[in-house]
């Protein structure tokens, strides 16, 4: 079987599609299988690093935000379409896949554009809960449409069909144990509160961590805070203002990225975070309670769609950033650590949303479209 992967500019669309990819391996060991996306995308390295094969095409999206550099691209971006549909039909021909898998990014529409076009079998996966543009555009032109959220349906065109699948999940997320974990990192009968706001950090989110931190220090807390790229000075410079310093015996464990994230969701008693839609998914699969802040920064506010489904089930609390402080935070942080039964409650209810076999679930359709048993 040859599979085409159509995904790029963020994590959150190349993720998931290497997820699959590499449980289609494990599936048949001689699926051939191709990555197309954009030569300067985070999914150039990505797909090397994972050592699957890679073709380049250069997309455009338009910018929204109006300024010089933003300019140029949207003018650029007609000129771009043309060319990107000439190189998407030779990568198409060249391979001759069997079914052409598009996971979202601007760079999968015109792979999943084309393919449909020259009547090739076409997969499109949506991972959010407020379907992006491109998956839009694709919904009622793909073979088979598939969303991680039941919501989503809702809000793709009229009439549109998606099966829900959930979002691929790693194994090591759904199989961590927490007395093994919170042994581990020395956490003991301590309450702990997982904290971070993405790769770079979220500035809203350091501060008002820091304000946490400082605020209930001394009580029975242990906190894990991953400060991001842009928080590593920042971050001990707010916790200064409290005479604190990182000390991970003292219950203050701090670095900038968390590379044990199976470890730590297990060994969580709540989490704090940005709403995307992977991290809702591991958090889900893991039973975690959660506060959880969207970003405003996104497409279409895609994060508060999605942070909204799990508030409307009582498995999160959700404080949009315009209304994050400190004190709110503090506050909600207080409410449910000490109410042992609603925390009880928001985490079951997280893990009644889980879907733990996508990956089997979307190998299954690939399987159907190729005609495969």
């Amino acid at each position: 079987m040859k599979l085409l992967f159509a995904c790029g500019g963020t994590g959150g669309h190349i993720n998931p599609a290497l997820a699959v990819a590499n449980y289609v391996r494990t599936q048949d060991k001689t699926a051939e299988i191709l990555f197309a996306g954009n030569p300067d995308g985070m999914e150039a390295r990505l797909v090397k690093e994972a050592g699957y094969d890679f073709a380049p095409i250069r997309a455009r999206g338009l910018k929204r935000q109006l300024n010089l550099r933003n300019i140029v691209n949207d003018l650029l971006v007609p000129v771009t379409l043309v060319t990107s549909d000439i190189r998407a039909g030779r990568i198409i021909k060249d391979f001759d896949p069997d079914v052409v898998v598009g996971t979202g990014g601007y760079v999968s529409w015109p792979i999943m554009k084309k393919a449909a076009q020259l009547r090739y079998k076409t997969l499109s996966h949506e991972q959010n809960a407020f379907p992006g543009v491109t998956q839009k555009m694709l919904a009622k032109r793909v073979s088979r449409m598939l969303v991680a959220f039941p919501e989503a349906i809702a809000r793709l065109p009229e009439g549109t069909e998606a099966g829900v699948v959930g979002n691929p999940v790693r194994e090591e997320i759904i199989f961590a144990d927490r007395e093994t974990a919170r042994k581990k990192l020395g956490i003991g009968d301590r309450i702990c509160i997982l904290s971070y706001g993405g790769s770079l950090g979220a500035q809203r989110v350091n501060e008002t961590v820091a304000e946490l931190v400082g605020n209930l220090w001394g009580g029975n807390y242990y906190f894990i805070h991953a400060t991001g790229k842009y928080g590593t000075e920042l971050f001990p410079e707010l916790l200064e203002k409290y005479g604190i310093k990182p000390d991970r015996e003292k219950g203050l464990y701090v670095r900038e990225y968390i590379n044990d994230m199976a470890d730590c969701m297990a060994a969580a008693d709540l989490l704090i975070c940005r709403s995307g839609a992977i991290t809702l998914s591991e958090l889900e699969a893991a039973g975690v309670p959660s506060i959880l802040i969207p970003s405003p920064n996104v497409a279409e506010n895609h994060q508060y769609f999605n942070a909204k489904v799990l508030a409307d089930k009582e498995a999160a609390l959700l404080i949009e950033e315009k209304d994050l402080t400190g004190e709110t935070l503090t506050e909600a942080v207080k409410k449910l650590t000490s109410d042992p039964e609603t925390l009880k409650k928001y985490g079951e209810n997280a893990k009644k949303l889980a879907i733990i076999d996508s990956n089997r679930l979307i190998y299954e359709e690939i399987l159907k479209l190729a005609g495969k048993k």
